[in-house]
């Protein structure tokens, strides 16, 4: 009875955002905030610190693992079904990464993290973008700036000061509870959708897109620091593209493939994932490769240089508030074209000599850059699933996650390359290679911009009878009862 008491009171679309917002804000700050605390993680276990970063590695390599199933898995088993049994799994591997009584315990329990992740964004996603119409989702800039950029902002941090006036058990730790919180909540607010996807799983599509993703991260983020002559990271390269194209010639055959590539032919969805991938690329290649450029121009402490770019998550802030008020009146295009110019136009700027000596002008341009990028990157986030329909929009979600993730490892992989491994020394006076690579990631951000001219002109638009509390397209949900299972 108190199900059925609760049950109503509870308006579904409000729970997704709320459920959702909570899941991202975990897994964006988890992504971020244990970096301060491995010199203490590794002393604490007595390892070397070589040894403490497998805790990130596992976390990284294990979130793309579990990006090519994602849509896969949601259809099969429903959105909310998988969601909220990716979030369990996430939460109570947080609580075993704060109980671990040793560093293999805690790598397993990360990785189990990093899993749980890798499917709750993309089938996220899917659950709020099938809650709210495509004229309707320039109102979710708001809820979906907070964990994709706030949350990782504030991820070193938070990380630093648990570390310092707790301990780094914390870090996990905070999860629990709002993780609790908000499964409890999925469990009485969300709706069930399954598509019931047609043919048999694809085993072969999953053993060679898994691997190659897996691989592919492993070596793009280990490569810049650990050198791309190890024989670790040069045979996770080598095999990984291997396996990647593999993967894409057997996904283009398939009849019913892991991921269905063929998404992508989609005039917008297809620029969409592509501008995805380029704009990752130049905004993670940026973060990764400015507080380096600062520290050799101003000799600044990492701490410094870490909260240099700061701004940029405040700017993202201040976008959410202006895309869901221009995009109806200007339309994709015009929106996103002159905003990535004028960030390649900002990016390029910092490059510029004498332009990183000053701490006020860095902050400040670090501030447009996350006001102007954030609002094309929103906008295309928003725009790109117009012509998505219900049935495809898990598969679609989790191939655009899997283009973003892989080109924010290349953009960073390409700056480290440029600056010759990524890591400042006493010796190095000279900042020139790193005002060349952001200048690389200028290039990268300005390129999209020719991509964008691909989107519409139009923002999506309302059908003719608009109704607030009209159920989700594509979704039964009449007498509160979830959505009949298709077959």
């Amino acid at each position: 009875m108190s199900g059925l008491l609760i049950r109503p009171r509870i308006r579904p679309r409000v729970a997704v955002v709320l459920v959702y917002t909570a899941a991202m804000c975990m897994n964006g700050l988890d992504s971020t905030i244990v970096n301060p605390a491995l010199y203490t993680i590794a002393g604490d276990f007595g390892r070397p610190l070589s040894a403490a970063n497998t805790v990130e590695t596992a976390f990284l390599v294990a979130l793309a693992v579990g990006l090519p199933v994602a849509g896969w898995l949601g259809d099969r088993f429903g959105t909310k079904r998988v969601f909220l049994g990716a979030l369990t799994a996430f939460t109570i591997a947080s609580a075993v990464c704060g109980l671990a009584p040793d560093l293999n315990t805690l790598v397993v329990a990360r990785a189990v993290q990093g899993l749980a992740g890798g499917l709750l964004t993309p089938v996220g996603m899917t659950l709020l973008f099938r809650a709210f119409p495509p004229h309707e989702r320039m109102k979710l800039a708001k809820v979906l700036i907070v964990p994709t950029a706030l949350m990782p902002a504030l991820g070193p941090p938070l990380g630093g000061l648990l570390t310092e006036h707790l301990s780094w058990h914390w870090l996990f730790f905070v999860n629990v509870p709002i993780g609790t919180a908000a499964v409890l909540l999925g469990v009485f607010g969300l709706r069930e959708h399954v598509e019931g996807p047609e043919g048999k799983f694809d085993v072969l599509g999953f053993w060679l897109a898994t691997p190659a993703l897996g691989l592919l991260t492993y070596a793009l983020g280990f490569g810049p620091s650990q050198g791309w002559t190890r024989p670790a990271v040069a045979v996770s390269a080598a095999l990984g593209s291997v396996l990647l194209v593999a993967a894409v010639l057997h996904q283009v055959r398939a009849k019913t493939p892991l991921l269905r590539l063929r998404l992508l032919a989609d005039r917008v969805y297809g620029s969409a994932s592509a501008l995805a991938g380029v704009t990752a690329a130049g905004l993670m290649g940026v973060l990764f490769v400015f507080p380096l450029l600062y520290q050799a121009s101003l000799g600044a402490s990492a701490l410094d240089a870490g909260l240099s770019v700061f701004p940029e998550a405040v700017g993202l802030m201040l976008a959410s508030q202006v895309v869901d008020r221009l995009l109806p009146k200007l339309g994709p295009r015009l929106l996103t074209v002159p905003a990535l110019l004028v960030a390649a136009a900002v990016f390029a700027t910092l490059a510029i000599p004498g332009v990183a000596e000053n701490a006020w002008t860095v902050r400040g341009l670090m501030f447009l850059i996350g006001l102007v990028l954030g609002t094309a990157v929103l906008t295309v986030q928003i725009s790109g699933f117009e012509s998505i329909g219900p049935a495809d929009m898990g598969q679609a979600m989790g191939l655009f996650q899997i283009v973003r993730t892989l080109g924010g490892a290349l953009g960073i992989a390409a700056c480290a390359a440029v600056i010759g491994g990524g890591h400042v020394t006493e010796a190095a006076a000279d900042p020139g290679p790193y005002r060349t690579a952001v200048w690389v990631t200028a290039a990268l951000v300005a390129a999209g911009a020719l991509i964008a001219l691909r989107l519409p002109r139009e923002a999506p638009q309302p059908p003719p009878f608009d109704d607030e509390e009209a159920p989700p397209r594509g979704e039964d949900l009449a007498a509160g009862e979830a959505r009949a299972v298709k077959g």
